[in-house]
């Protein structure tokens, strides 16, 4: 049963990449299903940051399908926009990291405690940026995505390491449709 769970989280993994790289709001849905199953399977191999971290997409699903739906907060339409402070959002990654990571490995018995916790807190920067629609939401889904296909092997995870191999090549591609609609946008305003 685990593995069919793992497989249909998979699937639908693959759909909601495949929706956000279109801007398409139906990302949203196909991630809500795909997060509430991998709580499970991220349980079950221990984990524990990757768990908390679906718990946490629960309500970023909702909240990303509001972003794009509504415009976010100027109920305008939510455009690409550029990072700013990257040197600022690189460095509070790798800082909460290394805290949960620590945390993860003095009080549970997490399997990877510290490569889980960057996991689990890279996702969370890229997950915040891709909701507001930054371009660089895509290079902290790509650190991501290298990170966790080895860790999933290694736990035996094997569908969800092939996931996040596709997540990869799917993050490359997506960087380049939205920095295409980013470049668009910039020539429509001009």
């Amino acid at each position: 049963m685990d593995k069919v769970i793992e497989i249909l989280g998979a699937i639908f993994g693959f759909l909601a990449v495949y929706f956000t790289i279109r801007q398409n709001i139906w990302c949203w849905f196909f991630g809500l299903i795909q997060v509430m199953l991998y709580c499970f399977v991220f349980y079950t191999s221990k984990l524990y940051s990757d768990m908390i971290l679906h718990i946490i997409y629960i309500f970023l699903q909702v909240f990303g399908w509001y972003s794009w739906k509504y415009g976010g907060a100027n109920k305008d339409t939510l455009r690409i926009t550029l990072l700013t402070k990257r040197i600022l959002w690189i460095g509070l990654t790798v800082f909460i990291s290394i805290l949960v990571g620590y945390f993860m490995d003095t009080r549970t018995d997490a399997s990877c405690p510290y490569i889980d916790a960057f996991i689990m807190v890279a996702s969370l920067v890229a997950q915040y940026l891709m909701i507001i629609k930054v371009l660089e939401s895509w290079f902290f889904w790509i650190a991501v995505d290298v990170v966790a296909i080895g860790v999933y092997a290694y736990k035996e995870l094997y569908f969800t390491s092939v996931l996040y191999v596709l997540f990869l090549i799917m993050a490359i591609f997506g960087y380049f449709e939205w920095k295409k609609a980013y470049n668009q946008k910039l020539i429509y305003e001009s």
